[in-house]
């Protein structure tokens, strides 16, 4: 399997255009072209999961965590990332990192963690904004299906659970073909009165150059008249943390019994207990404190996030339960739901999750 074949099944779910600013999601060493016969997929890629990636003869290491972060001004091997990168090198072993354009994609480490939980009616949190365009084609009305098909094909036309959404008006084109045209229809040096359609469809901006290239595959005419228009409607799908609910409430106590039970942990740390039933939750993987205010907002009744610190927990102010499961233990499950969406389209293509256990925290 080339590299980038497995990398363009990643980048279609969660496009490296969707990482924060800070990120640096993408493939960090390696050749795309390059052909591999097995992928190791981990949480933090460490000097130990490179040389484990390498006894397994992986040679694309697929990690949640960049291992380049930071701009590196030398690979003399004076840390742990130089150390990494430089064993990589050393094996021939590709690194790439599929990070906080993960997160921002609803069935990503968010929906995972809130599939793992039981929680129905799923949402984003915090949707993101500048994330949709309206797509505006004129074409001729025997055409307008053809067209519709492709854009829908493309991507285009999906709102919320909806899919194959477009506006429709029928009206009156008019143009001349001039020297060296090819018109579809119409004779050169004359105007031309052409019915057709106007076709509407909101597009995300990940899916852009994908819709206008197939929406230009199927349109008759040589010069193709459309518009594309930003929208400042926040994409319900793309966004940071989720929020859903359980079928039924349940007691604080059992809320904790049930963390501790999903994340696999023996303690958590919590803020005081509100002495009410919970059944909305939000949830979001990593550090989650920038989503306090937003998961009240939701009405959480209790939101469950890892990295808080202690003045965080004030700001559930008595009207929300703060649950913090840890960095590690909040995002563990992503590995997991890598190895799933490779395998879905690869199935006969070894896709291993490491052994290491990388979590750098320790309990006593």
């Amino acid at each position: 399997m080339r590299i980038k074949d497995l990398l363009a099944v990643l980048e279609s779910w969660a496009p490296r255009a969707l990482q924060e600013d800070y990120d640096n999601s993408g493939l960090h060493t390696g050749d795309p072209e390059a052909e591999v016969t097995a992928a190791m997929v981990c949480l933090d890629c460490t000097e130990q999961v490179v040389e484990e990636a390498a006894a397994k003869g992986c040679g694309l290491i697929i990690s949640h965590h960049p291992v380049i972060f930071k701009g590196l001004k030398s690979l003399a091997g004076g840390g742990p990332v130089e150390r990494t990168v430089l064993a990589a090198i050393r094996h021939g072993i590709a690194l790439y990192a599929i990070h906080t354009n993960l997160d921002n994609v609803i069935d990503g480490v968010n929906g995972e963690i809130a599939a793992r939980l039981g929680l129905a009616g799923r949402r984003v949190l915090e949707a993101r904004a500048g994330q949709l365009a309206k797509l505006v084609v004129f074409v001729p009305q025997a055409h307008a299906e053809g067209v519709r098909r492709a854009l829908f094909a493309a991507g285009a036309g999906r709102i919320g659970a909806y899919d194959e959404c477009s506006y429709n008006l029928e009206g009156q084109g008019t143009f001349r073909p001039g020297e060296g045209s090819n018109a579809y229809v119409g004779r050169r040096g004359e105007r031309h009165v052409e019915p057709e359609t106007r076709v509407e469809v909101v597009v995300p901006r990940t899916r852009e150059a994908a819709a206008v290239a197939a929406m230009r595959a199927a349109h008759p005419y040589e010069e193709v008249a459309f518009d594309l228009v930003p929208l400042a409607n926040a994409h319900p799908g793309i966004g940071s943390g989720l929020v859903g609910e359980w079928g039924e409430a349940m007691a604080e106590a059992e809320v904790l019994a049930r963390a501790k039970a999903v994340f696999g942990q023996q303690v958590l740390r919590h803020s005081p207990l509100i002495g009410r039933p919970v059944r909305r939750v939000a949830v979001c993987g990593g550090a989650g404190a920038f989503l306090i205010g937003r998961a009240l907002a939701a009405g959480a009744d209790a939101y469950i996030t890892a990295d808080l610190k202690y003045h965080d927990y004030f700001q559930a102010d008595g009207r929300m339960l703060l649950i913090d499961v840890g960095h590690y233990g909040s995002e563990q499950f992503t590995m997991g739901l890598i190895q799933r969406r490779l395998g879905e389209v690869f199935p006969t293509f070894a896709v291993r999750l490491t052994e290491t256990v990388t979590d750098p925290i320790h309990y006593s």
